[in-house]
């Protein structure tokens, strides 16, 4: 009861002593009622005041530790998007060098395969007869042998295609890949040069020839590990042409029909980087 209560009571206490006078004992009673509703309104006010600073500590400690939890989720999230960057990086890396050492044993194969069919050729050339003389008929000259046909080989064709588009003659490349696929149809290099027939028609700006090159090599050749590169490849085409639902779609097919693949890390990591 609050000090403003008592002192409206007063009054009613002096009415129910039925107009009788105060004693000094019932004022000191009345003044030491007072002081212990005073000393439990502090204890209360007290009690109150240090709930209140708990809840404020408990809330402040709360508050911290989803700060900190928040700060520990950005760095997680900052290093993971760092670990991916650095992985695709690797994994870009990693491709130069096998299309070097490819490019290299490509060259290799080539002029190991010109050295042969140079041989195989000059086996097949038959040999000049002596002119015979007769008195009677004269002399006979000796029959000149058909030149042998010019052979090209599926190495020497995929390094000329290769040569071409690097100096960005990418009509003569095309044109390189096509006669491997045509005369060569059963190489292992078929599945090189069908992908490389893709990039030199995209790289040449002909985008309908382009993709369905690409889609040639998963077609013809799914099993080969060009295919999920030339999906990727296809994507990345479409995503440059503006196409970006296709591009996502070309994206996930990759990641679902070749999970396990440089080309679906590669179409993951864009799927992250476009979301």
């Amino acid at each position: 009861m609050s000090l403003r209560s008592l002192r409206a009571l007063l009054p009613l206490a002096v009415i129910a002593t039925a107009g009788c006078f105060a004693t000094r004992n019932d004022v000191r009673i009345l003044q030491g009622d007072v002081l212990t509703l005073r000393q439990e309104s502090a204890r209360a006010d007290s009690a109150r005041g240090r709930q209140i600073a708990q809840v404020a500590v408990a809330l402040g400690t709360v508050h911290d530790s989803l700060r900190a939890a928040a700060d520990r989720v950005g760095r997680v999230q900052g290093e993971n998007r760092g670990e991916f960057r650095q992985i695709r990086d690797l994994l870009l890396q990693l491709q130069e060098l096998v299309g070097q050492n490819s490019a290299v044993m490509a060259r290799l194969r080539a002029e190991n395969e010109a050295r042969e069919l140079q041989r195989q050729q000059q086996a097949q050339q038959q040999p000049v007869a002596p002119v015979v003389p007769d008195t009677a008929k004269g002399v006979v000259p000796a029959p000149t042998p058909a030149p042998a046909p010019e052979v090209t080989g599926p190495n020497q064709l995929l390094q000329l295609g290769l040569d071409q588009a690097r100096r960005g003659s990418y009509g003569a490349a095309a044109d390189a890949f096509e006669e491997l696929i045509t005369n060569h149809p059963q190489s292992d290099l078929a599945p090189e040069a069908q992908y490389f027939l893709a990039d030199a028609y995209d790289a040449d700006g002909k985008y309908p020839k382009a993709d369905s090159a690409y889609t040639l090599v998963v077609q013809k050749y799914p099993r080969s590990p060009r295919a999920p590169t030339a999906l990727y490849k296809m994507g990345l085409s479409l995503a440059k042409r503006g196409r970006r639902n296709d591009a996502r779609a070309m994206m996930e097919r990759v990641t679902k029909d070749y999970p396990v693949s440089d080309g679906a890390d590669l179409a993951r990591d864009w799927l992250m980087r476009n979301r």
